[in-house]
């Protein structure tokens, strides 16, 4: 088995060995393994069930990381995305009106465009054309909004009359159970302990249990989650995508979704894989990833059957690099991650216990790690800051990312317009530009008649 394991991975070619792979991709999993119980409570938000998102997180994690693992060979670990999951409940149920199912099928369409721009090879041409601060700042954006919705949603963060938001009360069990769970994640993860996201969340569900038995009211659900750790996975909602379809008409929004939900995939994905690639040596003589196309084909692959199964767009995770400091090289490590998956399936009734109180330290932890994108934007030069920082603020405060990546494209256009530096603005900048400012004056128009 090793000699085959060490063939088939190239494991030695690459400086590693089975025992190292496996320890790396034990490590991945628990760098990740919130989002098992993240992605459930976000989704049901849309109308979904959470046990039956439960599973189709599994089930898309599991095919997409062993689709990276075997057929890219890169051990990079895949599952339903952070961002995508807050566009999907947030932006396109409940403030674009559209169903789960409908946004099921906007995820698809997204997905099958991706896989197109991987077969075609398009993709540097596309790279290329949008500039990178709007990248770094929808990365940062999507930080920003990520944290905000996991404070107000265990009470930290309240809606005020007078200011709109304010500082919630610190008299309320769950905020001070969320903030419990927020100081213990922060602390864990600056001392540098693998998997300190999950054990926050572990940590913080142990203890709401505790003082819910003891009388006091922290939102927790006793019953199936303390009767039965394991049971039968729910039913995903499977092939949903294609109902709920008969009062539906394309229009300016439906574009601006799928747009939205292609360009955080794409982007993140290859910010992702070039980050991880490097750090796992899988760069050629020329500077550029080794099968980057075939690991692109994974990933808009893994949000194509996601979207079947019933979950939001699936992409590469970047927290693979802990995997990847622990030694982990080649798609062995993937392999691991999808069997700890795999085990992971029949732990749902965990979520009847794991409340927004104790899932806020990941969407805050990890809205830290994705808000430090903002280093690396041209914060000296106004015509690049300008579009950037409205990127980022309007996401959250629209609590909407597409209208905050189509302000931030449009402000870049006016930007360099302005600055009379025109030539930096591409075909596709502004063709993206135009189309943005047609959805904005249409949706004008429309509230007006209506």
């Amino acid at each position: 088995m090793k000699k085959f394991l060490n063939r088939f991975f190239k494991l030695e070619e690459r400086g590693s060995n089975v025992k190292r792979e496996i320890i790396a991709g034990l490590i991945t999993f628990l760098s990740m393994a919130y989002i098992l119980f993240v992605n459930p409570t976000i989704l049901a938000e849309s109308g979904m069930d959470a046990g039956g998102v439960f599973t189709a997180t599994v089930i898309a994690a599991i095919i997409a990381t062993l689709l990276m693992g075997i057929y890219a060979n890169y051990p990079v670990a895949l599952a339903p995305g952070m961002g995508m999951n807050a566009m999907f409940t947030y932006t396109i149920c409940l403030t674009f009106g559209y169903s789960w199912q409908q946004a099921l099928f906007f995820v698809f369409i997204s997905g099958v465009i991706f896989l197109l721009i991987s077969l075609t090879g398009v993709r540097k041409a596309i790279i290329n054309a949008i500039p990178n601060s709007i990248k770094k700042a929808t990365g940062a954006g999507i930080g920003l909004f990520i944290a905000f919705i996991g404070l107000q949603k265990s009470g930290i963060i309240i809606s005020s009359g007078a200011t709109l938001v304010q500082f919630g009360d610190l008299t309320n069990p769950i905020t001070l159970l969320a903030i419990f769970g927020i100081i213990l994640t922060v602390v864990l993860y600056l001392l540098k302990i693998k998997g300190s996201i999950i054990i926050g969340i572990a940590s913080t569900a142990v203890l709401g249990c505790i003082l819910q038995l003891c009388g006091v009211e922290v939102g927790v659900q006793f019953g199936e989650g303390i009767n039965a750790f394991i049971s039968t996975p729910k039913a995903p909602a499977f092939g949903k995508l294609f109902t709920g379809w008969d009062s539906f008409k394309w229009d300016f929004s439906a574009i601006l979704v799928i747009f939205s939900l292609l360009f955080l995939d794409f982007f993140d994905t290859a910010g992702t894989l070039v980050s991880v690639g490097g750090s796992a040596g899988l760069i050629d003589e020329n500077g550029e990833l080794k099968d980057c196309d075939k690991a692109l084909l994974c990933d808009a692959t893994a949000t194509v059957v996601g979207a079947i199964v019933g979950t939001s767009s699936t992409t590469s995770y970047v927290e693979s690099m802990a995997g990847i400091e622990a030694g982990g090289r080649t798609g062995l490590t993937a392999v691991v991650v999808a069997i700890c998956f795999a085990f992971s399936l029949f732990f749902s009734p965990l979520l009847s216990v794991v409340t927004s109180a104790c899932t806020c330290c990941a969407l805050v932890m990890v809205g830290i790690l994705m808000l430090q994108q903002v280093k690396d934007i041209e914060w000296d030069d106004l015509s690049a800051a300008v579009p950037a920082f409205f990127t980022i603020i309007l996401m959250p405060l629209a609590y909407s990312i597409a209208v905050g990546i189509a302000v931030g494209f449009i402000f870049y256009t006016i930007c360099k317009i302005a600055t009379k530096k025109i030539k930096e603005v591409t075909p596709i900048m502004w063709v993206l530009t135009v189309l943005f400012l047609l959805y904005f004056v249409v949706t004008a128009i429309m509230t007006l008649v209506s």
